[in-house]
């Protein structure tokens, strides 16, 4: 773990930085990824007086909070926790030595529709062999959803079909990069629920929440995610007892934002864009003396 720092002003970002120039570490292309909050969670992590010891990630997925939070030294070490097994087959993978036995499968694999089809019918019989079924199902299936009932690309980019997302060399650079620092990164296949309570009581650990899907959106929830069922009160009242910060982000619904109201916590709405370049707002969750809702007026 590196030594904790102190932020001072000098560390802030001088403007708010465009999401093109985020660096993309994660392998996944994600459906609800993360890639467009981290200038925001750079500012959240910059507000700290303190750098955090350790950054919980409970709900993980394809892990962009967690790897940019150690990649840019954010943070001391992180902790991913994910419960699909699948998922959790290529973070075991990437972080062990098995990466460059993944990282040549993916350079060296022939992709055509037939190849893909062979691989992705097999049942696997080791992790690693699962992690790279995953990452090929990810990157050929329909707008990288990896739940039941997804299926393979037809048309894809430019009518490239399921060599649309199929960029080896550069999957294999990012597992590359991860390996790099992965000494500071503990991940757990598991509960996030199961997780959160170890961590509550350790004033210099913040958490990143970020659920599958809102109280609200159980349908897009099970068309995205094969873990999408979540007790988001239960996960509400467990932040009420969070010594550290945490930051939650959530689709933008009254429900939430009761629910955040109940517990004395505050939102803000922030503008985001989805897959297809439409604009939204997701809601940021936090504590009451969070510095990064104490800096800004425009809290709802």
């Amino acid at each position: 773990m590196v030594q904790t720092k102190l932020f001072s002003e000098k560390d802030l970002p001088s403007q708010i930085i465009n999401v093109a120039s985020v660096p993309q570490l994660s392998p996944f292309r994600y459906p609800g990824g993360k890639t467009w909050f981290v200038p925001q969670f750079r500012n959240w992590i910059f507000s700290h007086e303190y750098q955090p010891d350790i950054l919980l990630e409970p709900f993980a997925g394809g892990g962009i909070i967690s790897l940019t939070a150690i990649h840019e030294n954010l943070a001391g070490k992180a902790v991913m926790v994910e419960k699909d097994p699948d998922v959790a087959a290529v973070w075991h993978t990437i972080l062990s030595d098995d990466a460059t036995w993944l990282t040549q499968k993916i350079l060296n694999f022939d992709l055509t529709l037939e190849n893909v089809r062979k691989v992705i019918e097999k049942k696997s019989s080791t992790t690693k062999e699962k992690a790279f079924q995953t990452i090929l199902k990810n990157r050929t299936f329909h707008g990288g959803i990896l739940a039941h009932g997804s299926g393979l690309l037809k048309n894809g980019e430019k009518g490239k079909g399921v060599k649309s997302r199929w960029y080896p060399e550069t999957l294999a650079k990012r597992i590359s990069t991860i390996q790099k620092f992965r000494e500071r990164i503990s991940f757990i296949e598991g509960d996030a629920f199961d997780e959160i309570p170890k961590y509550l009581h350790d004033p210099r650990c913040s958490i990143f929440i970020d659920p599958p899907y809102t109280a609200g959106g159980k349908r897009a929830g099970k068309r995205l995610y094969n873990y999408h069922k979540l007790d988001h009160t239960r996960l509400f009242e467990l932040c009420t007892s969070a010594t550290g910060l945490f930051l939650m982000t959530y689709d933008n619904t009254q429900e939430i934002k009761e629910m955040a109201s109940k517990k004395d916590f505050l939102y803000k709405e922030i503008p985001m864009k989805n897959t297809h370049h439409a604009k939204m707002t997701e809601l940021i969750v936090g504590k009451k003396t969070d510095p990064l809702f104490l800096v800004n007026q425009d809290i709802l």
